[in-house]
């Protein structure tokens, strides 16, 4: 879709004629071609590696929500990226942590981001965090075709309601189903261990300190039993990626203020490297 026309120098009439305030159903309606989900993928015999990213969790605390994640990108047995990042901001108040199919995933996110400016300059307000959450949906929906031939995109989505004034978390599948997490979710190939020390961890009263040292935790263990997902590495100054949302809008913590808590993690697994114990009524 060409933006100028040769012959007036004017934007095609698809550019200024009133319509969605979607822009994936501009996108879908005047170059469907455009849209991830619409790309015809050559035959090719056998399996093809390609990058992947995990480890995301999320938590909620009283005055805000923390979404985080591991840097490594793996494709097969090889490590193809130490430093990669895979959680990014969605708008002011809100962001997306990406697992899955490296590419693709990052690609989703990037559209999802225009999505909701575009739909900020057509209707002059803000799209609610529960509406945020449904075109997410819609768009890994979109996807379907290329999940099932095993390019899949599983995203985490987090953000500070205005409206109730607290933070949330939506988990999704490879389908588009959407849930609401109650105090903490995570996806990826060390989900499962990242889980559990959270569910041994967290509790509603942390400060946004102890959670984030409390999200290490979990990234530290996912690490330990998981190889697709990277621990806090030291020696080449790579730490997880911590981003909060608050009713201040969106921030990610400094690479400073991770790596001292990160050395804060590694100094006490030195002492108890089986992790620190969940209180016992």
């Amino acid at each position: 879709m060409e933006a100028n026309s040769r012959s007036t120098g004017r934007l095609p009439a698809a550019f200024l004629t009133p319509g969605s305030s979607s822009f994936l159903d501009f996108l879908g309606a005047h170059s469907p071609e455009l849209l991830p989900g619409n790309r015809t993928l050559p035959a090719l015999k056998g399996a093809v590696e390609l990058p992947h990213g995990t480890t995301i969790v999320a938590a909620v605390f009283d005055g805000g929500v923390i979404l985080a994640g591991d840097r490594r990108a793996t494709m097969g047995n090889v490590i193809a990226q130490r430093d990669m990042e895979k959680v990014f901001p969605a708008d002011e108040y809100s962001a997306v942590g990406i697992a899955g199919t490296a590419g693709l995933a990052v690609e989703m996110v990037r559209l999802f981001q225009l999505e909701l400016e575009h739909y900020e300059k057509i209707e002059g307000a803000t799209l609610s965090l529960e509406g945020k959450a449904n075109r997410l949906s819609t768009m890994i929906r979109g996807n379907l075709s290329m999940a099932l031939q095993g390019l899949a995109v599983v995203p985490v989505f987090a953000g500070w309601d205005t409206d109730r004034e607290k933070g949330r978390i939506f988990s999704y599948d490879v389908t588009g189903g959407r849930s609401e997490e109650t105090g903490f979710a995570a996806t990826g190939s060390g989900s499962v261990y990242a889980r559990g020390t959270l569910k041994k961890l967290y509790r509603q009263d942390l400060t946004e300190r102890q959670l984030s040292t409390a999200v290490i935790q979990a990234l530290y263990d996912a690490a330990d039993e998981d190889s697709a997902t990277g621990g806090p590495d030291i020696a080449r100054r790579v730490f997880p990626l911590i981003t909060v949302m608050t009713e201040e809008g969106f921030r990610r913590l400094p690479d400073a203020e991770v790596a001292a808590l990160a050395r804060e993690v590694i100094d006490a697994r030195l002492e108890r490297p089986d992790g620190p114990q969940a209180q016992v009524l």
